[in-house]
Parts: structure tokens; sequence; C-alpha cells
């Protein structure tokens, strides 16, 4: 095609227009022309040196000031590509450097793609976005991943898999060389999120945090990223496991670093939390629907013995624990439905894919039906007030016996305030059905 911007013919998209593409997120398609006159000229010629507008693979490097190690990963990638004849390109998308880093890269052999947004998540959205290749392979640009890793990478990829996730933890038959991850990093940190996103979304990845990893474009566009900081990797093991893709793992070596002049990006604790944070939003079962469950258990288990005014070795449970419980069971509730509530939104965005049994329950979820339930609870619980307040009128209005009384009191206005909230959540769920539909 024709270059709209500069008048020369290229491979595939405007060289220099900086739009909106695919998520969004502003990068300057930086795209080698095959004039010998176009500006960009030589920096994009995939590891075969021809140009070619569909390639197999793209190499996607995020950076941001890594002067030191940039030309190292670049070159080593061209290189596993040329021995392995693999017909790819290498695409580092810069993210801001001010130390030369983007020159470098692009003397290097490199096509170098300017993301305006800040952040690891965006770097990448933008780089993928520019690439060419059917396949994309991403990794750090600081000098901690092999790169001549490629092939084994793109082998899984050529197998069918729709994700292929390095692994540098030795759980997962990785090698973590002396000094190339922090103690907290290699011991709890790393470790324990990737057991919470096994546990929670059946994932069989060891290690959810490794940059070095491998997926079909297809697939990443299925994907929806959102994220544009470093919980950008756990996203995307999240829905990949949410859309039950094909994943793979591959055991890898960590090296130590590369940097001289500069800190890390990440940040243990600020970063930490923002992939546990991460994992939480995207699974409001585990966020509000069990802890729900939890806390309604528990306040009919405190109903059950407080009702009756039981004593368990000395102690004895009567209207106080009933104030207890009504609190328990009202919290959760209500943390139930906000977690039905979170699972219908985020599926109607598009944040998380959708799932059958959701689906299939919020079809039975009828407005009527939640009328009726709310109904009920309503007149059950104004029902037992009216009793208590009978109770106060026979006595003129004056002293009641409170250990009796409130167990009418208490039941009812817990009712009526649960069927309060079944009538209004049913109308919020009713409102998102209608805009899903």
């Amino acid at each position: 095609m024709r270059c709209p911007t500069c008048g020369f013919e290229t491979r595939a998209e405007p060289c220099v227009d900086p739009g909106f593409i695919n998520t969004g997120y502003p990068v300057a398609t930086d795209t080698t022309s095959t004039d010998p006159r176009h500006p960009n000229n030589g920096s994009s010629l995939g590891a075969s040196g021809k140009f070619n507008a569909s390639l197999e693979l793209s190499v996607v490097i995020p950076c941001l000031n890594e002067a030191d190690t940039i030309a190292e990963c670049v070159i080593t990638a061209m290189r596993a590509m040329r021995e392995n004849r693999i017909d790819g390109e290498v695409v580092v998308a810069d993210n801001g450097s001010t130390d030369g880093s983007a020159e470098i890269a692009r003397s290097a052999g490199a096509r170098v793609i300017p993301v305006t947004v800040r952040g690891y998540g965006s770097a990448l959205m933008g780089g993928i976005a520019a690439s060419c290749g059917r396949f994309i392979i991403m990794g750090d640009a600081d000098g901690s991943y092999d790169f001549s890793e490629i092939p084994r990478f793109l082998a899984k990829l050529r197998q069918g898999y729709d994700l292929v996730q390095g692994c540098r933890l030795p759980a997962g038959g990785g090698t973590i060389l002396p000094g190339a991850m922090p103690f907290l990093h290699r011991r709890f940190g790393n470790p324990a999120l990737s057991l919470l996103t096994k546990i929670w979304f059946k994932s069989a990845i060891h290690d959810v945090h490794c940059g070095l990893r491998g997926f079909t474009k297809e697939h990443f566009q299925q994907l929806h990223q959102k994220c544009t900081g470093m919980e950008f990797a756990s996203e995307m093991i999240v829905k990949s496991s949410a859309l039950r893709g094909k994943i793979a793992e591959v055991p890898i070596v960590l090296h130590p670093d590369g940097r001289k002049g500069r800190p890390p990006h990440l940040r243990t604790f600020r970063d930490g939390w923002r992939h546990l944070r991460l994992l939480l939003l995207f699974c409001p079962r585990w966020l509000f629907v069990i802890p729900g469950i939890i806390l309604i258990a528990l306040g009919i288990l405190g109903y059950g013995v407080a009702l009756p005014g039981l004593q368990l070795r000395g102690v004895t449970f009567d209207v106080h624990t009933l104030v207890f419980s009504s609190l328990a069971i009202l919290c959760g509730y209500q943390s139930v439905f906000f977690g039905i509530f979170a699972q219908a939104l985020a599926m109607h965005e598009g944040v998380l894919p959708e799932q059958a049994k959701l689906k299939n329950l919020l079809g039975h979820l009828k407005l009527e039906y939640g009328l009726i339930a709310g109904g009920a609870g309503l007149i059950v619980g104004l029902f037992l007030l009216l009793i208590a307040v009978n109770q106060w009128r026979i006595v003129h209005y004056g002293l009641l016996n409170y250990a009796h009384t409130m167990r009418y009191a208490v039941p009812g206005s817990t009712l009526t305030a649960l069927g309060f909230q079944t009538i209004i959540n049913s109308f919020f769920l009713s409102l998102l059905e209608l805009r899903r539909s």
C-alpha cells in the first residue's frame, strides 16, 4: 500500500501517523517501506532479510531506558530467528526512553514503535498492535531473558497452543540464577500469586508473572487486554484460562538483569498489590460470593443458638447474638448479590469472558421471581414487627421484656431489610439483562 503520510510504498500500515490501533493506545506505526528513500527504510527487515507483509513471528520487546541491554536483546532475537530460518521481525515498543534506547534498538535491526501511554502493559499493547507476525513472543529488554529460547516457544505455538508461558520457578522446571530474582519475589510473591491463580482460575501455570511468553495474535485479540501496568501479565493468564485457551509451559533460565545506571521498574509491594487486586477483581466469586455465603452461614448458625437461648459450656446466646447474626446475614446477602452484579457487568463489558453457568443463573433470576421473594420477605418481616409492636401495646407502651420482644423485632427487621434488598437487587439485575439484550 502507499503511505498517505510520506507517499512511498509501505508493506503494512501508514508509517508515522500516530493513531489508536486495536487497543486504543496511541502508537506511531513506524512501518518500513520497500522504497529506499523512505525515512524508516531498513528498520523492520525480517530475520531473513526480506520484506513480508505477513510474517510468521513478531518478537515484541517493551523498552523504557534500556540502553545498557536493548541491543543485545535485539541481536540475540534476530540471530535466533535467522539461525532457525524463522520469518520474523523484532518490534521494540519504546515507552518514552530518554537514554537513546530507541536509536540503539533501531541500529541493531529492530522496528521501533513509540508508545505514548506510559506503562508496561501499554507498551506491549502498542507493540503487539503494530506487529506483523501471526505469532507473538514478548520478553523484557533488561537482559534477564535469553531470546535464543525463541524456537522452543515457537515450536509449541506451531503445535496449536494459544499461549506458551515461560516458567522461571523450579516448581515448573525453571532455573533462577543467583542474583536474578529478589528473595521475597522468589520465595513468597511469585509462588503465592501463582498458586492463587491456579486455585481461583483453574490455571496449570506455575509462574504467572514470567515476562517471556508467546501467543497467537488471534488469541490475544480475543483477550481484550485492559491493564496498562505490570499486572498486564496476570491479566493475560487469567483471561486465557477463563476462555479455556490451550496453554503450554516452557521452563527457562532467568538471568541477572544487565542494567547499570537505573533502578528496576518493578516495585515489590506496589506491583504485588496490583497483581493481587487484579486477581480479586477478576474473581468476584472469591472476593464477594464465597465470603458472603460464609457470613450468611455464620448468621444462620447464630440464629440457631440464639432464638432458643442456648447455653454452651457456660456461654449464653441471647438477643445480643441475634443482632450480630442479623448483621452477618445482611452483609453476606448483599455481598453475594454484588458478586453476581460484578460478574454480570464484567461479562457485558468484555472484561471477563461469558460463562455458561452464570448465564444460566441470570436466566433464572427473573424480575418477577425477585419481586415475589422480596415481597414475601417484607410481609413476614413486617408481620413479626407488628407482633413486637403489639407486645408494647399490651404493656401500655411501658417497659418490655426485651429478651422476649427482641426475638420478634430483630428477625422481623432482618427479613424486612432482606425483602427490600431482594426487590431493588432484582430491578438492578433486570437493568443489566436489558442492557445485554
